[in-house]
């Protein structure tokens, strides 16, 4: 009897453990579409909200345009050379263009531009949200919900847009930036190595490997404007997350967002190499 009154409670801790991440994951994936339907919606984009959501567009990308693309630069230009230095030391220079193609530009950029827009921008409103909730409840005494219809519309929407707008532009940017970086790496200051650059570059951008390097960055865009924001929508009844310090709260946020960037990456490794 006694032995069975001691496995009680490790299950139920076990049941409520499982029950509270499935109900994260299931409020991530209802935030999510309310997040899709509200940006398909016309009267999103009347011309008071319009001005505030091309305000956060702004603010989430002007400030880190500038420096992730002087970053990326310096990272490109010394992977480009460490390549190219060890192609040549082994004979294989004739393969060092596609290599830099192939590990910068379809893989470490659109990764970096995800992680770097989620750290500057994503992150920090997710976990200004969750002060906000905790604020509002500590003066009422009980966890509190913002309107919801004018919070996602205000707040979460354009945020959210800012996050996935970000990566789109920081990952073009850096691309087209690397892209030509390696042609004067390796090529130098000449235009007369532009038609076995372009070979080289088109024979990697085949139709596959185009179509799979936009669903990445589409899929990165998403979980870094979305998974940051859903758990600070819900109130505290709803979320396991609300009632956490606002530390805590960010970190479970981020653990998430890295775990669905990790399964999009290796989903994109899949489907490139084999």
């Amino acid at each position: 009897m006694s032995t069975n009154a001691s496995t009680y409670p490790p299950l139920r801790r076990l049941h409520r453990s499982a029950m509270g991440w499935l109900t994260s994951w299931w409020r991530l994936l209802q935030f999510a579409a309310l997040i899709v339907s509200r940006a398909f919606t016309p009267s999103t984009y009347a011309s008071p909200r319009r001005r505030w959501i091309a305000h956060h567009l702004v603010v989430a990308t002007a400030p880190n345009l500038l420096w992730f693309s002087v970053l990326s630069a310096l990272i490109s230009l010394v992977i480009i050379r460490i390549v190219v230095v060890t192609s040549l030391s082994y004979g294989l220079s004739r393969y060092a263009l596609e290599m830099v193609v192939r590990v910068l530009v379809l893989e470490l950029i659109p990764l970096t531009a995800a992680l770097f827009v989620a750290l500057r921008s994503t992150l920090p409103a997710g976990v200004e949200f969750a002060q906000m909730r905790l604020a509002a409840a500590a003066a009422s005494g009980v966890p509190t919900r913002l309107d919801a219809r004018d919070a996602l519309q205000t707040e979460f929407f354009p945020r959210a847009a800012a996050g996935v707008f970000a990566v789109w532009l920081l990952a073009a940017v850096s691309c087209v930036l690397t892209l030509v970086l390696a042609y004067l790496s390796i090529y130098g200051f000449t235009p007369w190595a532009l038609q076995s650059y372009t070979r080289v570059v088109g024979h990697i951008f085949n139709p596959a490997v185009s179509m799979i390097l936009a669903l990445k960055i589409l899929f990165f865009s998403f979980a870094v404007g979305v998974i940051p924001l859903a758990s600070s929508y819900y109130h505290g009844a709803a979320n396991p997350l609300f009632g956490r310090a606002h530390g805590t709260h960010g970190l479970a946020d981020m653990v998430r967002m890295f775990s669905v960037i990790l399964l999009i990456e290796a989903a994109s490794l899949m489907g490139n190499y084999y």
